[in-house]
């Protein structure tokens, strides 16, 4: 595989002042480890109650060190991650993403799929989820359609927070579109349980 690039550092909103870093192949193995711990304690919450491992999280991300086109874009605070979101061709991800895809008869080598995006709590609202898309938008040059899936929880769900507020007009402000035809399924042990489960996580689209 070939060396790993490094991306501009863009300032995002301060004070104090947070970066954005896009990285890529192995300029980003040394992130692996924050940002396997990021995602266990993010993804804890509502509404993906996920009960992770670091271990498992660190084999799992290194898919975005070896796939060609894929990226991570860190922010950080004074060096320190605070926050992650990913990115990579459909056409690399697993045969459980793509099908809805292929289902639908649609052209996955022309979809840029984004994966996670986490961010501790006391860092939202100051602009990181725009500066997210953006950059992860940057790397779709030569793709039709980006997309990314959310979980499907009901609203009467006994661990929703009361205030709790779904990201669906965030998205929508982004150009996204969710299709209800287009989803996906996943399995993982939610807080509290002794097993995994299947979740169904629905697609939201965005065209280039």
């Amino acid at each position: 595989m070939a060396g790993g690039r490094r991306a501009d550092i863009l300032p995002v909103m301060s004070p104090p002042a947070l970066t954005i870093e896009t990285l890529s192949g192995s300029a980003a193995k040394s992130a692996l480890p924050a940002l396997a711990k990021l995602r266990t304690v993010v993804f804890r919450a509502f509404p993906y109650l996920y009960e992770g491992d670091e271990a498992y999280e660190r084999t799992y991300l290194r898919t975005y060190l070896e796939v060609p086109g894929a990226a991570i874009v860190l922010a950080k605070d004074e060096g320190q991650i605070v926050g992650a979101s990913t990115c990579l061709p459909l056409a690399a991800e697993t045969p459980n993403v793509q099908q809805p895809f292929l289902n639908a008869r649609l052209d996955i080598s022309r979809i840029l799929y984004f994966g996670e995006s986490v961010l501790l709590p006391a860092y939202r609202g100051r602009g990181v989820g725009v500066a997210f898309f953006k950059a992860r938008e940057a790397q779709a040059a030569g793709y039709e359609t980006t997309c990314f899936c959310a979980v499907q929880r009901p609203s009467n769900h006994k661990l929703r927070p009361k205030d709790y507020v779904p990201l669906d007009e965030f998205w929508r402000r982004r150009g996204y579109q969710r299709h209800d035809n287009l989803v996906c399924s996943m399995s993982w042990r939610d807080i509290g349980e002794a097993s995994d489960t299947t979740k169904h996580l629905t697609f939201w689209t965005k065209t280039l």
